[in-house]
């Protein structure tokens, strides 16, 4: 592996040195997404839009049999100079590689790949015209898993109130933690302040606290808090996840909060965000994925909110029925 900045010379000139030796023929680019996705600043001058004509400067120079780029939605649709002149990213490839490659390019939903959740990416496919295959897209499934099929078997959690002369709210805490960790270590709850689980526990599956008469997030004058109408609000059982994003720590941010059950006193359970198990299986990755002990829990959940659904990838990848 290395780590460097590939826009300096002698890391990009080790990457095809060692590309070389080693017969590379496929070849995975997912530069970074901030100056284009929709969650950030969509800047179109942001110098981070360029580092996919790195990518394609490995192309040129390793000349792969196979390419996949992948990206947010918004790659499609955002422009790079070239020669002068303001081009489409897509475009772009085109104008570089379309004598030489088959070139494909599509916005897929993970959802109907085999992912339990709903994540929108753009990906495109190259493959050398002198291989003679022509690389597809696989067919979309006709049923989408849901969060019930993927999490619904998983020991319900109590949130770990932060303000600890609070946390008598949940006298089963400690009982229900034991009951995550014996499914995995990775099964245990992330702490919020009061406030924030108490407008959670008033709020039904797939709805946001937003909407509560009485039980909404509050300024300290009474009034409601600012923010977008999918913040503080669950999740639905019967769909596909929503995006799991690198906010995912937080009951504020976009529809991050487990979808509950209702109990028998009105309330609903599990106000909290996902664990990281939770997301583990939501974004496809085996149960028993092999987590550095080094890694902190805000750089995992970090990790998890800006990766790939491996599932969909290997759809993808399977179009090509490449064999040993």
């Amino acid at each position: 592996m290395i780590c460097g900045d590939i826009t300096k010379e002698e890391i990009y000139d080790e990457v095809i040195e060692i590309s070389r030796a080693n017969n590379v023929e496929f070849l995975i680019s997912t530069p970074p997404c901030q100056g284009m996705s929709i969650a950030g600043k969509s800047d179109p001058e942001d110098p981070r839009n360029y580092l996919v004509t790195y990518a394609a400067n490995a192309i040129r120079d390793l000349k792969p049999k196979f390419v996949l780029m992948e990206n947010v939605f918004m790659q499609l649709k955002t422009h790079i100079m070239y020669k002068g002149e303001k081009i489409l990213i897509p475009d772009y490839l085109d104008v570089v590689f379309g004598n030489e490659y088959y070139i494909e390019k599509e916005v897929i939903d993970t959802k109907f790949y085999g992912v339990p959740q709903q994540r929108k990416r753009a990906i495109i496919l190259m493959s050398r015209k002198d291989t003679g295959v022509h690389w597809m897209f696989p067919p979309k499934d006709e049923h989408i898993i849901t969060l019930e099929e993927a999490i619904g078997d998983l020991p319900s959690l109590d949130p770990l109130v932060k303000e600890k002369d609070h946390r008598d709210v949940f006298p089963d805490y400690e009982k229900k933690l034991q009951a995550g960790l014996a499914v995995s270590k990775w099964h245990f709850p992330k702490d919020h302040v009061r406030r924030n689980v108490e407008v959670m526990m008033h709020t039904p599956t797939g709805c946001s606290a937003r909407q509560n008469p009485v039980y909404f997030p509050k300024k300290k004058d009474g009034t409601m808090v600012g923010g977008a109408p999918r913040t503080y609000m669950r999740m639905d059982w019967d769909k596909a996840a929503p995006t799991i994003t690198s906010y995912n720590h937080t009951i504020s941010s976009f529809q991050n909060v487990h979808p509950g059950r209702l109990l028998p006193d009105g309330t609903y359970s599990d106000a909290r965000v996902l664990t990281i198990f939770e997301m583990i299986r939501i974004m496809s990755l085996p149960d028993d994925w092999n987590i550095p002990d080094w890694a902190s829990t805000q750089l995992i959940r970090t990790v998890i909110g800006e990766g790939v659904p491996p599932e969909a990838v290997r759809r993808i990848v399977a179009e090509l029925r490449l064999t040993r």
